[in-house]
């Protein structure tokens, strides 16, 4: 039985700490799309798309209105786009990229993910097209996102694509120089990657999914922050009791969303990510949640174990509010989508060096961080694979949207807009890794993956 202490209660967590649902998210299976004429191929990935996902954005403002609950984006994600293109004969995959945006325009989504490639043990001539393709269809599209697997535990890293990898982020940049680099933000390379995540820019529908399904994901880091604002004096016991019970309630909210969702629009119900997402709004940060549990700044010692407590609680909470957990799950670091985390690099409380400590606990990886626009494709790779290692060893999804914002120096100020904030170009370890990037092959997997 919901009590009326509750329903306030989450209402006050809408109306003053930020509480919302971060995206409704369609995944919709393309494998019934493929043709090895690339146009018809095409028509039938809009038609489909257009089809399936034509009620989603109304769905879900209903929702939002008659349950006073916002949703801020609605979004889908397809088959990685390498599988649906390989049987044509097209040079380039940038027709594909372009007709995700077409049909994403159509249906009124935020954005639209699937422009994919899973080459953790190596590529087919498909991927490499699809890889090679990367920079032009971000260029050229406005709400397609991309992404690209190159690890996980089971088969190693493959580093000739984390390798090329660098090179397709410098022209992404390059490209998008207009824009300060922005084609980057809508870049991400994986290690571990999840099948059913619905946050961009990583989603993509999963060969084990079904033919549509709907995924929710969830946000509310100011009502953590809230809760723990009103036990200062408590031990670390208490505090992961205090973030449980929020997680629980804002997962609660997610899976009723979720399934009113499907309910509506007449596709299964697939997960709740119940991820802590930041964005630059003030009072809705990660880094104002480690601070409050006594931390100076964001970044100061302390700062992974505090996260590491965090990202436990927040999991331990949502799983027993829904039986169907998925995606990512836990709490997210992104760098510019967080006004607390700006504050600790402006104020040197936080690098690069101690972001990748952190992603050994948290829920992804190295996320919209911002690097000088000469950074070298060789040094991105190796920041790629040195975060695609702690993912394989520590068997965990791991990622890196690394944006080299081209003319910014150290200390600059990039200006995105939106959920993507702004930030500081952070600095880069100045000593080269290009003569360990150019060995390639792959990394082999570790002893503990041979575990059966």
């Amino acid at each position: 039985m919901i009590r009326p202490s509750e329903v306030m209660e989450t209402i006050k967590m809408i109306q003053d700490e930020n509480l919302d649902i971060r995206t409704i998210t369609m995944g919709i299976s393309l494998r019934d799309c493929c043709h090895s004429d690339s146009k018809v191929a095409r028509g039938r990935i809009y038609d489909k798309i257009v089809s399936m996902a034509s009620n989603l954005v109304k769905v879900g403002e209903d929702i939002e209105r008659e349950y006073g609950i916002p949703i801020i984006n609605k979004r889908i994600s397809v088959t990685p786009i390498s599988l649906i293109a390989e049987c044509s004969s097209d040079e380039d995959y940038v027709g594909y990229a372009e007709t995700l945006d077409r049909a994403a325009d159509t249906v009124g989504v935020n954005f639209i993910g699937g422009f994919s490639a899973l080459v953790h043990k190596g590529y087919t001539k498909g991927d490499l097209k699809l890889m090679e393709s990367i920079p032009y269809a971000l260029s050229a599209t406005k709400k397609v996102c991309s992404s690209v697997n190159v690890a996980t535990t089971k088969a190693g890293i493959n580093m000739d694509a984390v390798s090329k990898m660098g090179e397709i982020i410098k022209k992404a940049a390059e490209l998008t120089a207009d824009n300060s680099g922005v084609g980057c933000a809508k870049l991400i390379v994986f290690a571990n990657v999840p099948e059913d995540n619905p946050f961009m820019a990583g989603a993509f529908h999963g060969v084990g999914e079904p033919e549509c399904v709907i995924n929710v994901g969830v946000s509310g880091p100011g009502a953590v922050k809230s809760a723990l604002e009103k036990a200062k004096n408590a031990d670390f016991g208490e505090v992961s009791e205090i973030i449980k019970k929020t997680a629980f309630k804002i997962t609660r909210m997610g899976q009723l969303v979720a399934q009113e969702a499907s309910k509506r629009l007449g596709a299964p119900f697939g997960i709740v990510d119940l991820s802590l997402a930041p964005t630059p709004a003030v009072g809705d940060s990660i880094a104002h949640i480690l601070e409050e549990m006594g931390l100076e700044k964001c970044g100061a010692h302390g700062t992974t174990a505090a996260l590491a407590l965090l990202n436990d609680a927040v999991k331990k909470g949502g799983i027993m509010a829904s039986s169907y957990v998925g995606g990512l799950s836990g709490a997210f670091i992104p760098v510019s989508e967080d006004a607390g985390m700006v504050d600790a690099v402006k104020a040197g409380a936080l690098t690069i060096e101690k972001l990748e400590a952190m992603t050994c606990v948290c829920s992804v990886g190295l996320d919209m961080i911002i690097v000088p626009g000469d950074t070298s494709a060789e040094t991105i790779s190796a920041i790629i694979a040195d975060e695609a290692a702690i993912g394989m060893i520590n068997n965990k999804t791991t990622a890196v949207r690394i944006i080299p914002a081209p003319g910014r120096k150290v200390g600059d100020v990039v200006e995105f807009g939106g959920l993507l904030g702004s930030g500081p170009v952070m600095k880069v370890n100045p000593f080269q890794s290009s003569n360990f990037i150019k060995r390639g092959g792959r990394i082999p997997a570790p002893i503990h993956s041979l575990r059966n």
